[in-house]
């Protein structure tokens, strides 16, 4: 039997605890429920931790047709990609600002730069969070505290195997996980706006072309690289 969540959680805190001599706590939710963050917030809040560094990073995605995708996990993905992100940031940002110091890391994704038809939802949610990062950002100038928004590539981690995007044009060649997660945190240490991560050559190219392609041959072009194998 796989091992559950909180084992997973538990068996990398006894890791890094032993590993670094620091003291991890766990807290497991379901963040695709909306009532999860304030309980999160609540739960820091009651142990007395003050946060350095909030990642907002939990998301998942969904290949196929809008109107024959499963509606609950499609509403799930709204509640997880935008609604948590959202109302972890809120809750935790008075105190930030208080303090005035924190590091805001907010994973988006280089679908938030065009449409994305096969994960409309998806994208549309990562275009969200690279919309409201970057607001924020210019509403917490005058602060030291500062959000970064993270846009990778495709990554090798369970997000392909379980959005089917692993049998995509789209996934055929994947960035590490702990190469996009080092550009993620190094640009968020210096306090930078955007980071774009774990494109190849050719991904780079066609990233800064989307400003200057047609609509429709975007759109084309987006849907053939999201077909399924």
């Amino acid at each position: 039997m796989e091992e559950s969540f909180q084992e997973q959680l538990n068996a990398l805190k006894k890791e890094l605890e032993g590993n670094h001599g620091i003291k991890v706590q766990v807290i497991v939710k379901d963040l695709s429920l909306p009532e999860s963050p304030k309980e999160i917030y609540d739960e820091i809040k009651k142990a007395g931790i003050k946060i350095e560094i909030l990642i907002n990073n939990a998301g998942f995605g969904g290949v196929g047709k809008f109107h024959e995708l499963d509606y609950e996990r499609q509403m799930s993905m709204i509640n997880l990609n935008v609604t948590s992100l959202t109302a972890m940031t809120r809750l935790f940002l008075p105190d930030f600002i208080q303090r005035n110091s924190v590091k805001i890391l907010n994973t988006s994704s280089t679908a938030s730069l065009m449409p994305g038809p096969l994960q409309a939802v998806y994208f549309a949610t990562k275009a969200y969070v690279s919309s409201f990062s970057n607001a924020l950002t210019e509403e917490l100038s005058q602060t030291k505290v500062t959000v970064t928004n993270l846009m990778p590539g495709a990554t090798e981690t369970k997000f392909g195997a379980i959005s089917g995007m692993d049998k995509t044009e789209m996934f055929k060649k994947t960035a590490s996980a702990r190469s996009v997660a080092e550009a993620g945190y190094n640009a968020m240490l210096k306090g930078k706006i955007n980071v774009i991560s774990g494109l190849t050559p050719l991904q780079k190219i066609m990233t800064s072309a989307i400003p200057f392609m047609p609509k429709k041959l975007l759109l084309k072009t987006v849907k053939k690289m999201q077909q399924t194998n």
